[in-house]
């Protein structure tokens, strides 16, 4: 019950995640944005996360993970009333995605850690699987919030009406989720932000950098999907099976669609060796991508967008192995620091991938060209390709160690 319950919350939160790359093109139009410029308003939002994160998810080691979850889904909401009351350009743009990046950082993780802490060892695995899985539904719902209601009223409207998400999920985890203060014996024996025994986990960390690569890809899909698919729409001639599908439905199908990718992931990672599996989604997913991105000008819609599922497929099949794999290799004394450090390495990825996505479109000809979007797409299949690399060197060197 505490699994499905924590997993509505999360979906909950999520509710403002997608506002922004949702309504790219909206923003791009009437601010005159760049690709650039559109991309780092995207990535700025991971930032807000990757820079908040050590220390909010550290801190679940030390106090109740409950109370930084609560007051962090306050900030979401507030954040997104503000950028719809006050954004408009890239500078104040980004300055309340960089708050929402934050309020993120303090629920994700923290909501995790609450979990994982109450319940039996046997069960952590498969609940981190629904728990991830969780984001996915959250944020494809937020692609369908935010395009319908933008469509309803306009854009600060679909702002200001996400926002009721994160305060519903702040009256359902004060309800569901008890407080539970860190026993005194399992606190840590270093200080706050002091990560060497994160680092000195070698089998954690190979799982921690292969987030990272997983998260450069999947987040600069994320945020371009939905640009991507209104281009590949005006490549098609007139009467097109597909012309009048929203994008930003689309986009959310295709996520959530892929949601049952990560939960089978994580169930192959037990029979098979989460090495083993990682290395294959990866590999498949840079395969899908790069056909994905090369599609848009080529095919006919009905084929690009079945090659949106496929890569919707691919690239979220990975999640939750590798975020289970590293809440497994943690030292329980550590997990808040481990998970911390997971989460920031990891949305490194997430910052950076909307950003390079754009300035490699950019670079290759722009959103006009057919070509520039396929190669923009095969660069996240370059990054992507790492992980396998990570998983084979890290991981081994590990074993070996503890050999």
């Amino acid at each position: 019950m505490l699994i499905l319950a924590m997993c509505v919350a999360e979906t909950l939160g999520m509710a403002t995640f997608a506002t922004f790359p949702a309504l790219l093109p909206t923003f791009r139009e009437e601010w005159g944005l760049s690709n650039t410029e559109a991309g780092w308003i995207g990535g700025v939002y991971f930032a807000g996360y990757l820079m908040s994160v050590p220390v909010l998810v550290s801190l679940t080691d030390r106090v109740d993970p409950r109370r930084i979850y609560l007051a962090a889904m306050a900030l979401s909401c507030a954040s997104a009333i503000g950028f719809a009351a006050a954004a408009d350009g890239v500078a104040s743009a980004s300055l309340w995605r960089f708050l929402q990046g934050v309020g993120l950082a303090g629920t994700y993780m923290p909501g995790l850690k609450a979990l994982t802490d109450t319940l039996p060892e046997k069960y952590q695995s498969r609940a981190v699987a629904f728990y991830t899985s969780s984001f996915g539904v959250g944020s494809s719902l937020s692609f369908v919030i935010a395009g319908e209601l933008a469509a309803a009223f306009d854009w600060r409207w679909a702002f200001i009406l996400s926002a009721i998400g994160p305060a519903l999920a702040i009256a359902f985890v004060f309800w569901v989720l008890r407080p539970r203060p860190p026993a005194a014996d399992a606190m840590p024996a270093t200080r706050l932000l002091d990560f060497r025994p994160v680092f000195a986990n070698r089998r954690a960390l190979a799982f921690t950098l292969g987030y990272a690569v997983h998260n450069w890809e999947l987040f600069g899909y994320r945020t371009w999907i939905v640009a991507f698919l209104v281009f590949a729409q005006a490549q098609q001639p007139a009467g097109a099976i597909g012309l009048a599908w929203s994008a930003t439905t689309l986009a959310a199908l295709v996520n959530l669609a892929g949601l049952p990718a990560s939960v089978l992931g994580n169930e192959l990672a037990h029979r098979f060796g989460r090495r083993q599996v990682l290395i294959a989604v990866m590999i498949a997913s840079a395969i899908a991508g790069t056909a994905f991105g090369f599609s848009g000008a080529t095919l006919p819609f009905v084929a690009v967008v079945f090659l949106a599922f496929v890569y919707g497929w691919t690239v979220i099949g990975d999640s939750a192995t590798l975020t289970a794999g590293v809440v497994a290799a943690a030292d329980p004394r550590y997990r808040g620091a481990t998970m911390a450090m997971h989460s920031m390495i990891g949305f490194v990825g997430s910052f950076i991938g909307p950003l390079a996505f754009g300035a490699v479109l950019d670079g290759a000809g722009g959103e006009e060209n057919g070509t520039a979007w396929g190669i923009a797409f095969a660069s996240l299949s370059a990054v992507i390709l790492i992980g396998p690399v990570l998983m084979m060197t890290i991981a081994r060197r590990a074993e070996r160690d503890a050999a």
